[in-house]
């Protein structure tokens, strides 16, 4: 198993604290495999085994604890007597427990636990959890490989260069399991369709009433076509209904959040620089996993630019930023990322080489009249560093660093 170290680190910051630690996530981006990286740590760490309980709960052996009296018998029933110490509970996949809340509620109540649950979809954190747990848990919101991580997964031959790594990275996707299997269009597109539906019917169908499964398939294709773009529910719902798809905008924004909660799509809201607030209207749309996304499209290029710019802001989240969409008077700033006390302005374009193109990306960062870093990413390379105080950086160049801001 090869360590996510990102995410090990926030669950040992909150080892054996009297907070449940919730980690989310699509599918496959791999929550079990860290759980199991966890409990290795425990038993090297002089954790009795007794003392750890694992459970999956889209193992087939569980198949029949489906509601939380028979889940908290369960876990009752493992909990060691006799020994000392504190039993530490690993429960994957959670959500296929109806009302698991309860017993979670009562067993970090009634037993010396610490208690680490897994989800694939974002009702997880329902409002009856966030009531009954309300300040005595920790999300940690898990993605699939950054392309640091995907390096150290991934062995290659030491004449392939950086960039056909990342054009890989691009078109293939980062959840774990790709790196393990033959790279091909077909082998691995046969594997991220099958996430994609499950995805679809597990997180999504058999959660919601759903009463037009093909318009939810054609959403999500459109959002995938979209990446990058301004879009609306309305602008969605006129699109479809052009396209023989008779909707409302109301079933879109249903839909639009049922694709969310199940880590398909990520919205990203506008925020006004000068005004300092968010926006309530329009918004972009970016994919966690570009591989699944390619798979349901078809493997064609073009369109660098918006698949750079959902690179950008998943590293972005994964360093800790919040992250919106930056609107300079009538202008727009690819991505606002803030941090604490820091704040930085990104644009991304593929290439600066031209002139025209390095105008208009420069043009809405010079507008901000803050003191902020103002950074340029594109896929040059070039001895020019600063444009007039904006700095430019190689995109590899920034996945591949050290974030110390």
């Amino acid at each position: 198993m090869k360590n996510r170290d990102l995410y090990m680190r926030q669950l040992l910051a909150f080892k054996d604290k009297k907070l449940i630690k919730v980690i989310t996530g699509m599918r496959r981006c791999g929550k079990s495999t860290l759980l199991d990286l966890f409990e290795r740590d425990l038993i090297e760490d002089g954790v009795k085994k007794e003392n750890i309980i694992h459970i999956n709960f889209e193992s087939m052996k569980y198949d029949r604890i489906r509601e939380y009296t028979s889940f908290y018998k369960l876990v009752e029933e493992k909990i060691p007597k006799e020994s000392e110490g504190r039993t530490y509970l690993l429960l994957d996949e959670i959500q296929q427990v109806a009302g698991w809340q309860k017993a979670v509620n009562s067993l970090s109540i009634d037993y010396d636990t610490d208690i680490y649950i897994t989800g694939s979809n974002a009702y997880l954190l329902s409002s009856e959890l966030a009531t009954l747990l309300s300040g005595r848990y920790i999300e940690i919101k898990m993605l699939p490989l950054s392309f640091r991580e995907h390096l150290e997964f991934k062995e290659y031959p030491p004449d392939v260069s950086m960039e056909a790594r990342f054009e890989e990275y691009l078109k293939y996707g980062a959840l774990p399991t790709v790196s393990q299997l033959n790279q091909d269009d077909s082998t691995i597109a046969t594997f991220l369709l099958g996430v994609y539906h499950t995805v679809l019917v597990k997180d999504v169908l058999q959660r919601n009433t759903i009463h037009d499964a093909a318009l939810l398939e054609n959403l999500a294709a459109f959002l995938f076509d979209n990446i990058g773009n301004i879009v609306s529910s309305k602008k969605i719902s006129d699109y479809l209904n052009s396209s023989g798809r008779k909707t409302t905008n109301e079933t879109i924004d249903n839909y639009l959040s049922m694709l969310e909660k199940a880590f398909l799509v990520y919205r990203v809201r506008r925020f006004d620089i000068k005004g300092k607030q968010y926006l309530k209207t329009l918004g972009k749309y970016y994919v966690p996993d570009t591989g699944i996304r390619n798979a349901v499209l078809g493997y064609h290029g073009g369109d660098y630019g918006h698949l750079y710019e959902n690179i950008v802001y998943f590293e972005l989240l994964r360093r800790g930023y919040q992250v919106a969409i930056g609107k300079a008077g009538e202008l727009e700033v690819d991505f606002v990322a803030s941090r604490q006390d820091v704040k930085k302005y990104y644009q991304v374009t593929v290439s600066l080489l031209e002139e025209a193109v390095r105008e208009r990306e420069k043009k809405p960062l010079m507008k901000i009249e803050d003191n902020y870093e103002k950074i340029i990413l594109s896929m040059d390379k070039t001895y020019i560093r600063d444009y007039e105080g904006i700095r430019q950086q190689n995109i590899i160049d920034f996945l591949l660093e050290e974030d110390n801001a």
